[in-house]
């Protein structure tokens, strides 16, 4: 009985990789942004459909249509200040908000063509977003007032924004190949990368106080401290990179939508990476929902899923506990984290 409880807990304690998948009511919807809403349900953009889906943590979705016809939501939506989720409209040129229950205010933007992109809520409770072609920073409070920062660099291109531990609002330039500082005074910083093809895209906070980003055609994990020291990983089978989140185990987790792939980088930069279910997902964004699991998008409109890459099984945890009932006194170390469990069942 000592060795198959002891098979048990090892079995149990073993990494292993699982995914969900929760197929989208609309066909080809085009499933992009995605984010934990503050009602525990994760929410996420779909492009093609022009709505809103909302998906709870056993998968049922909802969808919301956005009252702007061909509005080509895309490339942000973020839990607001006031209990609602906030998201761009690319292509109306808009910033939209829905409440949980899914009433959808829309806000214009005041340059025309600007094509939002990513949003973020700032420490000063307003909302702050990029422009790709207005080369503007925005900041929307929630009753609706707008405040524009056009970026020293023309043409720069800008796509991801996140607030760093700074307090700052830290942002990327795709097609100026850099990333840029703004203080919420309206002071700009910018760091050219060392390639200027990189394309840098999405941007986030890592759990050891940088900032982390994605270069789309560099190919690379980028790293920057706040003082603007920046360090570069390369990542295997090269291709295309979008997003990247900090996940609950102290690791980072990226998107590789052309081979189908989520990566996983340390903070040391040890890379691994991980096949979607489908080789033509096309994964574009991702999460960390409520459960502590990586939730993604699949962009592709044949797959046209939103997908969990399982990081806590329930199960195992209920293993261990009911291994837990013969009286037997054990020692578990549980991988990755290797923190230590002890008890006596």
């Amino acid at each position: 009985m000592f060795r198959a409880l002891v098979c048990l807990l090892f079995a149990v304690a073993a990494p292993a990789q699982t995914f969900r998948e929760y197929s989208i009511p609309t066909s080809s919807a085009v499933p992009e942004a995605i984010t934990l809403g503050p009602d525990g349900n994760v929410w996420f953009l779909e492009k093609n459909a022009n709505k809103i889906g909302r998906i709870t943590p056993s998968g049922t979705i909802a969808e919301f249509t956005i009252p702007t016809a061909k509005a080509q939501p895309f490339g942000g939506i973020v839990s607001g200040p006031d209990g609602a989720l906030w998201f761009t409209e690319d292509e109306a040129n808009k910033i939209g908000r829905i409440s949980i229950f899914g009433t959808i205010t829309e806000f214009t933007i005041p340059t025309a063509n600007s094509f939002p992109s990513g949003i973020v809520k700032g420490p000063d409770g307003n909302l702050w977003f990029t422009e790709y072609t207005g080369n503007k920073i925005g900041k929307l409070t929630p009753p609706g007032v707008f405040t524009e920062f056009p970026i020293p660099t023309s043409a720069g291109g800008l796509v991801g924004i996140t607030v760093g531990p700074d307090n700052f609002l830290w942002f990327t330039e795709y097609d100026a190949a850099k990333v840029g500082r703004l203080t919420l005074g309206g002071s700009f910083t910018e760091f050219p990368l060392p390639d200027s093809r990189s394309g840098p895209n999405q941007i986030t906070t890592g759990p050891d106080g940088n900032l982390w980003f994605t270069e789309d055609s560099g190919s690379k994990i980028g790293r920057i401290t706040t003082s603007g020291s920046l360090t570069e990983f390369p990542v295997p089978t090269a291709l295309a990179l979008r997003d990247i989140v900090s996940g609950p185990d102290g690791n980072l987790y990226y998107t590789k939508p052309i081979d189908a792939k989520i990566g996983r980088i340390t903070t040391s930069g040890d890379v691994t990476e991980f096949d979607t279910p489908s080789p033509s997902a096309f994964p574009t964004f991702l999460t960390v929902g409520a459960d502590g699991n990586i939730w993604f998008s699949e962009g592709s409109t044949t797959v046209n899923k939103i997908a969990v890459l399982v990081l806590r099984d329930q199960r195992r945890r209920r293993a261990v506990r009911s291994a837990m009932g013969s009286g037997l006194s054990f020692v578990l170390f549980s991988h990755p984290r290797r923190k230590r469990y002890e008890g006596k069942a």
